[in-house]
């Protein structure tokens, strides 16, 4: 497994996954394929019951998609579900037959917020999480299921007002809006996802997959309308107008530490004025 993705087996029924991809946890490569063989794991694993997502880096849950071109071939990958590689690893995780749980420090963001609403419950601190889909702001869409998801969680207008808004959202709002289930103070969000997840452990299995299946039947969007999403999102990469404003983040340090990435939806208002 890739080093960006490390397992740690508490037990046999319940899994710590943290993602570890320096400089900022950007969605890349190495987190695909770490991801992909997470998920053959979980999918063969017969005694396993919650797993829980988070992070090394305390700044930066998962940043975005890797803007840099480097990642756009593993990106389009077919995965077993026979969906494009990102849409096909969201997909399995959200239809897998345990409970995945993402304890969410740091931003999360794009492709990032994608991933914890992929997952089956979101426990976010309170001081130090921020979540957001900063697509439209730099001229690109949601592509791995975020318009689909939050729309389903949130409502329609909160979920516009989340995506053509492209700013950030702190916990506590996320938290009202329905984007996590709870904000939790930073001081208690390991204790509490820790109890939490033990008791899941707890249970049989089971009822576990049945009970999440017959949720998913009425939660989970469709492939077509993911893969209509996926496809969206690579054709904007070609606009000129998207190629001008991925160019100005770049000159402002996207995918570098710095306040570019701490305060993504800021930078984004009138991005082309300077």
């Amino acid at each position: 497994m890739s080093d960006a993705v490390q397992v740690q087996e508490i037990s046999p029924a319940h899994w710590q996954v943290t993602i570890d991809n320096p400089p900022i946890n950007v969605f890349d490569t190495a987190v695909i394929e770490g991801l992909g063989t997470l998920l053959d794991r979980i999918e063969a694993s017969e005694e396993l019951r919650v797993v829980v997502f988070d992070s090394a880096d305390p700044e930066f849950f998962l940043a975005h998609f890797d803007m840099s071109g480097a990642s756009v071939e593993a990106a389009r990958g077919i995965g077993p579900s026979g969906l494009p590689a990102i849409s096909d690893l969201l997909t399995r995780l959200a239809a897998a037959p345990v409970l995945s749980i993402a304890k969410i420090r740091g931003r999360a963001r794009g492709v990032g917020s994608e991933f914890v609403l992929a997952c089956d419950v979101r426990f976010a601190s309170r001081e130090n999480a921020v979540l957001g889909q900063p697509e439209v702001g730099a001229g690109v869409i949601p592509g791995g299921g975020g318009a689909e998801r939050l729309s389903h969680l949130v409502g329609r207008a909160r979920a516009l007002e989340i995506i053509i808004g492209a700013d950030d959202f702190d916990a506590e709002t996320a938290e009202r809006y329905g984007y996590v289930n709870r904000a939790i103070p930073d001081a208690e969000l390991d204790s509490f996802v820790d109890a939490f997840a033990c008791r899941i452990a707890s249970f049989d299995r089971r009822p576990i997959a049945s009970a999440k299946r017959l949720v998913d039947r009425v939660t989970l969007p469709a492939d077509e309308h993911l893969l209509e999403s996926q496809r969206a999102f690579g054709a904007t990469l070609a606009w000129p107008e998207t190629q001008a404003r991925v160019a100005a983040l770049f000159r402002k340090g996207l995918q570098q530490p710095g306040d570019l990435e701490l305060r993504f939806g800021h930078h984004l208002n009138g991005l082309l004025a300077d």
